[in-house]
């Protein structure tokens, strides 16, 4: 099976090292940063959901109009707007992108970050809405004429269909969550299934599980996942670079008052995270936890260090369990963009050209 490779796109130029206090929107860097990753390989970035923060919809958009070739995977979170608009908002940036937007439904993150977009539901209503969601979306981008919808959390008549996507059946869903509740949502609507970056162990386990759920629905999702990789030219540099980033990251959090060693994160794929992170500084020879650690793991925060050849090797153990996508992003976003095309993406596409296919191994 082909590798994807995702980056990461913010509105300014912000990270765990630097976290500026200026203006939320800085378009000369996002277009620069979106440009940098055209250029360096990349087949997607990921435009994250805040609601704190830039909103996605519109950053996708000058991300769009800023490159010729990138694709876009929009983080979404369902209950925000009405599906009928969300339909057409979406399809309307597909169209405008030329096929080039995917969509990453978060269903949630914390309570706090949900109430500031009024949103009060709990844990388990949030992913039956999300079905509901996702389910009013398919049948308005499918369909041949006006839909009417009557469900638990959604209720519309004659939604309209004439604004439909440019990729047919309709725009690719990526979906992530680790609770029984996102797995069973997961199965049913996932075309890529994400994780965050564990060790080899717990994603085969994890993969197993999602795809043994998807497959009871007929379905055969990909499978992704993110981590921060830290490369340079010796191995011995690159755990110099990891041990000055924590550094950063002590002192960021600190001059801003955030906690060190924050344990308690509300979903469960941070708690996941954490529970890894809490085995040790380095596990499966290169993956490295020290800023999941330092910060409660309440993001994708795991890296892998070495070489640009030894952590391609660790991406092709992943690549072995059943992951074809890698969401890579750095702690120095815009200098490791260019470093990963320069040096480590083709790195990860010479290694995964000389492994046996997906389809052969199995």
């Amino acid at each position: 099976m082909s590798v994807e490779i995702l980056g990461m796109i913010t509105a300014t130029p912000s990270s765990e090292v630097d976290q500026p206090l200026g203006e939320a929107v800085d378009p000369a860097f996002v277009r620069r940063f979106a440009q940098a990753h055209e250029a360096a390989g990349f087949d997607r970035v990921l435009v994250g959901y805040f609601s704190n923060a830039a909103e996605g919809v519109v950053v996708s958009s000058f991300v769009a109009a800023a490159t010729q070739r990138l694709g876009i995977l929009l983080a979404y979170r369902p209950g925000v707007v009405a599906p009928p608009l969300a339909a057409r908002q979406l399809a309307t940036l597909d169209q405008f992108s030329a096929g080039r937007l995917a969509l990453n439904v978060v269903s949630g993150g914390n309570d706090e970050d949900l109430a500031r977009d009024g949103d009060y539901l709990d844990h388990d209503q949030r992913y039956a809405r999300t079905d509901e969601y996702l389910h009013a979306l398919r049948a308005i981008w499918t369909a041949c004429e006006p839909v009417h919808f009557d469900g638990a959390f959604y209720r519309f008549q004659g939604a309209s269909p004439a604004v439909r996507p440019e990729q047919k059946p309709h725009i690719p869903i990526y979906f992530s969550g680790s609770s029984d509740a996102a797995i069973a949502v997961a199965a049913q609507h996932a075309d890529t299934y994400m994780l965050w970056g564990e060790p080899l162990a717990a994603v085969d386990a994890h993969v197993r599980r999602v795809r043994a759920a998807a497959q009871a629905q007929g379905r055969d999702p990909r499978f992704s996942v993110s981590f921060r990789p830290i490369i340079a030219d010796t191995e011995q540099a690159a755990w110099r670079k990891a041990a000055e980033v924590l550094e950063q990251v002590r002192e960021q959090r600190s001059k801003l008052g955030l906690p060190l060693h924050d344990h308690q994160p509300e979903n469960v794929g941070s708690q996941r995270l954490l529970a890894a992170a809490q085995q040790g500084d380095v596990l499966d020879t290169r993956l490295w936890t020290g800023v999941a650690q330092l910060t409660g793991a309440r993001w994708n925060s795991t890296a892998l260090v070495g070489t640009p050849e030894q952590v391609a090797a660790a991406l092709g153990e992943y690549y072995r369990l059943g992951v074809s996508t890698f969401l890579i992003r750095g702690f120095d976003p815009l200098a490791d963009t260019v470093q990963y095309g320069n040096a480590l993406i083709p790195a990860i596409h010479a290694h995964i050209a000389r492994l046996p296919s997906l389809r052969q191994a199995s």
